[in-house]
């Protein structure tokens, strides 16, 4: 029996149905949002509207990034490497595996006295902390004092997961290759009594990894040895976590130097806070200008991997850091921005005025 063929039906997108059944329709509804005729603004790009906006975004970003860069460049800071690769360093002795432990001292000069708090970090080269298997190699669950995974902790961790039959505590790489260098640092005011400077050890650590992300094992007022018993220390390690410090407010898993490394860096060449060292006299510069040296117990090897290692000391602002970048980059897009629209401005007052002249010819 032959069927009627209807072009609307092909249209429709839907082949014929059944005689007496319901047409496919593929049609969309018949509304605004579906037939797109909800109402649409386009702004019209012209002289009067592109080259005005040029000029506020270079007015605006220019005094922006002055601003920023002066403020960065008022931020007092000062580097001392002392990875010891010339021979000439002081120490250059502690590059030798039978020195052990090594101590040695490093002199310089501050020429401008440091206002306010003042920061200390270690900072590292080619250290690869963003490596996949590295930034994984951690349990976050034992490092929140879970008792069950204190005793199993995660396989993410191999091959530091367990030394001698024994879990370790805290387990992983991260974990294993802490940075144990101790900096002291001293005001020489007379070549017989150097003045130590008091670095302050707590509050350099983020306030959520502290009290949220980092905690010892329960236990209440068992002594910390034994809430670890069962564990082991890291390989790398010299004493294990609970002997980290003789405060028991920044012993075990919370203590912030511990907390600060497992906070891993982006880039292979990164800084991390070590002490702070705080204003007590506002008649006074925190580190007034002078001579002062740095002393080191040198135990974290960088040789090995072509890195360097150094000690900073910087002063902050309201925007953080030194960081020059930040107003480079306002005070080039400012400028950039400033210059297309004088360019545009002459193309523009050229060509109107050439097309204004041939329609009087015309």
């Amino acid at each position: 029996m032959a069927m009627n063929y209807n072009a609307k039906d092909e249209v429709d997108g839907g082949p014929p149905g059944a005689p007496g059944g319901t047409t496919k329709n593929r049609r969309p509804d018949n509304t605004a949002f579906k037939q797109q005729r909800l109402p649409a603004w386009q702004p019209i790009l012209t002289a009067g509207t592109v080259l005005p906006t040029f000029f506020i975004i270079g007015l605006i970003f220019i005094p922006i990034g002055i601003g920023i860069f002066v403020t960065s460049n008022n931020i007092r800071e000062i580097e001392i490497d002392y990875t010891g690769t010339d021979p000439s360093s002081p120490c250059n002795k502690c590059l030798s595996p039978n020195e052990t432990p090594c101590v040695c001292t490093i002199n310089f000069t501050l020429e401008q006295s440091f206002e306010g708090n003042v920061f200390m970090y270690y900072g590292l080269s080619n250290f690869y902390q963003n490596h996949r298997r590295y930034v994984k190699s951690r349990d976050d669950s034992q490092l929140n004092g879970d008792p069950s995974a204190l005793l199993n902790p995660s396989k993410e961790c191999e091959p530091y997961r367990r030394n001698e039959d024994k879990p370790i505590a805290p387990c992983g790489a991260i974990a294993n290759s802490m940075f144990n260098d101790t900096l002291e640092l001293f005001l020489v005011g007379n070549e017989s009594d150097p003045t130590p400077i008091i670095l302050k050890k707590k509050g350099i650590a983020w306030w959520t990894d502290k009290n949220v992300k980092f905690r010892n094992p329960p236990g209440g007022d068992i002594p910390l040895e034994e809430r670890f018993k069962g564990t082991t220390k890291p390989v790398n390690w010299v004493k294990p976590v609970y002997m980290l410090d003789s405060d028991q407010d920044n012993n075990g898993f919370i203590n912030e130097d511990f907390i600060v490394w497992m906070r891993t860096a982006a880039l292979p060449t990164f800084r991390k806070l070590y002490r702070l060292i705080e204003r007590t006299n506002d008649l006074h510069p925190t580190l007034p200008a002078g001579r002062y040296y740095l002393n080191i117990t040198y135990n974290y090897p960088v040789h090995s991997f072509d890195g360097r290692k150094r000690m900073i000391l910087s002063t902050i602002s309201w925007m953080g850091g030194k960081n020059p970048f930040l107003g480079i980059a306002y005070i080039a897009i400012g400028s950039i921005s400033f210059l297309l629209g004088v360019v545009l401005l002459v193309i523009n007052h050229k060509y109107r005025n050439s097309s204004n002249t041939a329609d009087i010819t015309i």
